[in-house]
C-alpha cells in the first residue's frame, strides 16, 4: 500500500516537467512490458475468455492509467485525487451487480453512497473550485479501474504474467497513439527526459505496477480476497503522508472530512459480508 500510495506523488513529480500525461502513461505501461515479457508463456486463450480480456486490458491499461496522469495533470493539488481513487469499490460494486448479477445488502448499498457523498464534500473546497474537472478525471479512472476488476474476475483461469502483459502492450499501442495525435512533439519530449525523471517512470512501471501488484495477487494465493483488499483503504493514508513530505501539501478540513467518509465507507464496505 504504501507503493500504491508512492505512484500519485511521483507521478505529479514527473508531470511537473515536461513530460505530458498520456506520453507518460504509455512509457510505464512499456515499463512493464518489457519487465513481464521475458516470462510471458503463449496460452490458449478459451474464447469466452476473449472479451473479457480485452475489457480488461483496455480499462487497466488505457483508461485507468490514461485517467489517472489526466486527473493529476488538471489538478494542483494531490490529495483529492488520492482520495478519489477510492471510488474503485463502490463503482466495483455497482458494476458487480449489475453485469454479474451479485445481490448487494442495504448495508452495502448505505456506504456506497456515503463514499460519494465524501467525494461530494470535498468537491466544495475553496482550493478545488478550479480543480472539479480533475475530480471528474478521478471520477473516470475509479470507474475504469472498476470495470478492470470486474472483468478480471473472468480471468483467473488465465496466467496473471500473460494477462498483465496484453494489458501492459494494448495500454501502451493506445496511450502512444493518443500522445502523438493529441500532446504532439513525442519524439522531441522523449529525446529531452532527464535521467532523474526516466528514474521515476522505471519506478512507475517496474516497483507499482509489476512490484505492488504482483505482491497483491501473490497474497491472494494464501488469503481469502475479503482478508486482503481491506487493506487496499490504507494507500490513501501513505499516499497523503508523503504528499506532505514531498510537497509540504497539508489537506483542508473539507478534504480531510471528505476523505475519512470516503475511505471508512470503502473500509466498511469491504468487511462487510
Amino acid at each position: 500500500m504504501v507503493l500504491f500510495g508512492s505512484a500519485f506523488v511521483l507521478g505529479k513529480l514527473v508531470l511537473n516537467t515536461n513530460v505530458p500525461p498520456l506520453l507518460f502513461g504509455s512509457l510505464r505501461m512499456l515499463v512493464v512490458f518489457l519487465c513481464l515479457i521475458p516470462f510471458f508463456k503463449f496460452q490458449k486463450i478459451e474464447k469466452k475468455n476473449i472479451k473479457p480480456l480485452i475489457i480488461f486490458s483496455l480499462s487497466m491499461g488505457v483508461g485507468v492509467t490514461g485517467f489517472t496522469y489526466l486527473s493529476l495533470e488538471e489538478s494542483n493539488i494531490v490529495s483529492p485525487v488520492i482520495i478519489g481513487s477510492q471510488l474503485a469499490i463502490p463503482f466495483a460494486i455497482i458494476l458487480s451487480t449489475i453485469f454479474l448479477n451479485e445481490s448487494i445488502n442495504l448495508k452495502k448499498w448505505f456506504f456506497v453512497v456515503s463514499s460519494f457523498i465524501g467525494i461530494i464534500l470535498i468537491g466544495f473546497d475553496p482550493e478545488l473550485i478550479n480543480n472539479i474537472f480533475a475530480l471528474i478525471l478521478t471520477g473516470g479512472m475509479s470507474f475504469f479501474y472498476a470495470i478492470a476488476n470486474v472483468s478480471g474476475r473472468n480471468l483467473n483461469k488465465i496466467n496473471v504474467v500473460t494477462t498483465n502483459t496484453l494489458m501492459a502492450s494494448t495500454g501502451f499501442i493506445i496511450l502512444l497513439t493518443l500522445s502523438i495525435l493529441i500532446e504532439g512533439d513525442t519524439i522531441k519530449i522523449i529525446n529531452s527526459i532527464d535521467i532523474n525523471i526516466w528514474i521515476l517512470i522505471i519506478y512507475s512501471g517496474l516497483i507499482v505496477s509489476v512490484g505492488a501488484h504482483m505482491s497483491l495477487f501473490y497474497l491472494y494465493k494464501f488469503y481469502p480476497v475479503g482478508k486482503v483488499l481491506p487493506f487496499y483503504s490504507l494507500f490513501p493514508v501513505f499516499g497523503l503522508v508523503q504528499t506532505f513530505i514531498v510537497f509540504r501539501e497539508i489537506p483542508s478540513l473539507l478534504v480531510t472530512l471528505g476523505g475519512i467518509i470516503v475511505v471508512g465507507s470503502v473500509f466498511i464496505i469491504q468487511k462487510i459480508k
